[in-house]
């Protein structure tokens, strides 16, 4: 199939924004590309956005929600007829299955459209609910990081999985943007990045975000974790989520449960950092929560080049469930969730 987005390609030195507006379509910076080539992807319809949203080249729970909720405006700008905003709604709704934020944000795209179904403005009605999503996000990163980084004791090494910063956020941040906070505050020494394997979202990403802000940082290989705690070179560990169900079990990108387990043993604070909108209180634990199994090749291949034999067969599913149990505290915009957190959380959401 041939993929009518359009590219642009950009210099490296040019002020970067992970999600905008531009001209009628949405524009987003294509993190499948980054670290060597930073360029934007224009997408004009709700079908490309879909597309966009499960090829990765915009990922991060936060972000994917804000990413969907521009693609609703897209398409109410081509037909805005409920039916027809419900069928794009299911699309972006089922192009990343896990991270709850995605349908949220469909689903409140959707009651702002069932309010005035017969609004001549209702493409600019909810293009305007879309950029109000969008700033709150921003906002709600950064009351999160200002939580979280409390948490962080002075002088503390820092153990991050995945990406979390702007990148994923649209904004400034989750667990990534803890750290940032952190380092601004005078409370962070170093971090310790995973590599995130199999598409490499700490290598690639992580490490490019911390560089762009000056903070320290050291990529591992996700299987070094162990050794950094024995060592006592880790105080604490955080990292994103995409879905938190009622009683604090966590889905969050494979290798994250390996990390919390890792940390009970070694006596290392686990967090986790997420807005509000990631829990899901109608998911009463992590058994609940639907885990996205991608393509085999991203496990046998490098981008094209196999580096497994050929025939090879690989389980690829994209998150892990970590029990709430071996979670120390939940940093939301709303405050920070300890257990019990059938209750804790609930508090949150009501505040977020």
């Amino acid at each position: 199939m041939t993929n009518p987005v359009q590219t642009e390609t950009v210099s490296l030195s040019r002020d970067l924004t992970p999600i905008e507006w531009q001209h009628g379509r949405l524009c987003l910076l294509d993190q499948s590309r980054l670290p060597h080539e930073v360029s934007y992807v224009h997408l004009s319809t709700a079908e490309e956005t879909a597309r966009a949203i499960r090829e990765m080249r915009v990922r991060g729970a936060p972000a994917i929600g804000v990413t969907a909720a521009y693609g609703m405006a897209l398409a109410a700008a081509q037909d805005g007829t409920i039916a027809a905003l419900r069928s794009a709604a299911d699309e972006l709704a089922a192009s990343r299955p896990t991270a709850v934020n995605l349908r949220w944000a469909v689903e409140r795209m959707m009651r702002v459209a069932k309010q005035s179904p017969h609004d001549a403005d209702l493409a600019a009605r909810l293009l305007a609910e879309a950029a109000e999503l969008h700033r709150e996000t921003l906002e709600s990163d950064i009351r999160l990081s200002a939580f979280g980084a409390a948490l962080i004791s002075p002088g503390s090494s820092v153990l991050t999985h995945c990406n979390t910063g702007a990148l994923a956020t649209g904004g400034y941040g989750t667990a990534l943007g803890v750290i940032r906070r952190a380092w601004e505050d005078g409370r962070l020494c170093h971090v310790f990045t995973t590599e995130t394997r199999p598409w490499l979202q700490g290598a690639r990403l992580t490490t490019w975000e911390l560089a762009r802000l000056g903070v320290p940082a050291t990529l591992v290989v996700d299987s070094a974790a162990a050794s950094l705690m024995a060592g006592g070179r880790v105080q604490c560990v955080i990292t994103g989520a995409d879905r938190i169900a009622a009683n604090g079990d966590t889905a969050n990108k494979i290798g994250t449960l390996s990390l919390a387990v890792l940390a009970d043993h070694f006596c290392v604070p686990f967090y986790v950092a997420a807005p509000v909108s990631t829990v899901d209180l109608g998911a009463a634990s992590g058994d609940d929560i639907t885990i996205e199994e991608r393509p085999e090749a991203e496990v046998t291949h490098a981008g094209s080049s196999p580096i497994a034999p050929e025939g090879t067969s690989a389980w690829n599913p994209a998150f892990d469930v970590t029990p709430g149990r071996l979670i120390a505290a939940i940093i939301t915009d709303g405050g920070v969730a300890r257990r019990p957190f059938e209750q804790s959380l609930a508090e949150v959401a009501g505040r977020g």
